[in-house]
């Protein structure tokens, strides 16, 4: 068993490239949903975001408003940092012990975070593979998928690392500005590379 850690910045199109894989036969851990279930109602994880941003983060049923929640953290570096430092332990923890149930498994796997967070992921990939898109592309991507405005991703965007920090943690650079096809094919030569590692 092999592991790639697969990151990029949001729209770039990392989890395209996850997905590609997936289809080839890796399995794959999925941080951003990881993060989805530590934060659901009644979740431990829950409860300290709760305490410290109050409940005026929670719809009427008392979920997580995640857009509220976002409209907060994405304006201030200092609460987007407290987010993070609840979340990401968890977020990590979990990673390694499905890491640990896949490890005797023939298949290789596959992280998908866009945070390359340092335990859990840049610790753990046998090689990192970073997606990069051109920064218009980008904004237009998220715009459709997300139903946000222009200012809205570019908050999001200026809240993640940026390409050089990317790049600098990369053993595979995926350019992702043509067709899907040209994505397909890039990937399929860098795993093919990968597995003669």
């Amino acid at each position: 068993m092999k592991t790639i850690g697969v990151t990029g910045g949001i729209g770039s199109g990392k989890s395209t490239v996850s997905k590609i894989l997936s289809d080839m036969g890796a399995a794959v851990i999925d941080a951003d949903a990881i993060y989805r279930s530590i934060t659901e109602k009644g979740h431990e994880v829950y409860r300290e975001i709760v305490n410290y941003f109050g409940d005026e983060i929670l719809d009427n049923n008392g979920d997580l408003d995640r857009k509220r929640l976002a409209a907060i953290v994405f304006q201030d570096e200092e609460e987007l940092n407290t987010l993070n430092s609840i979340t990401h332990k968890h977020i990590a923890r979990i990673i390694i012990e499905k890491l640990n149930e896949l490890k005797n498994g023939e298949k290789n796997v596959v992280i998908d975070a866009a945070i390359p967070i340092e335990h859990g992921f840049l610790d753990v990939a046998d090689q990192v593979w970073v997606v990069l898109a051109d920064k218009e592309n980008r904004i237009k991507r998220v715009m459709k998928r997300n139903g946000l405005t222009r200012e809205q991703v570019l908050e999001r965007m200026k809240a993640q690392p940026d390409d050089d920090y990317y790049c600098s943690i990369a053993d595979v650079i995926i350019l992702n500005d043509g067709s899907f096809e040209d994505l397909k094919t890039e990937v399929e030569e860098n795993h093919r590379r990968f597995q003669l590692d």
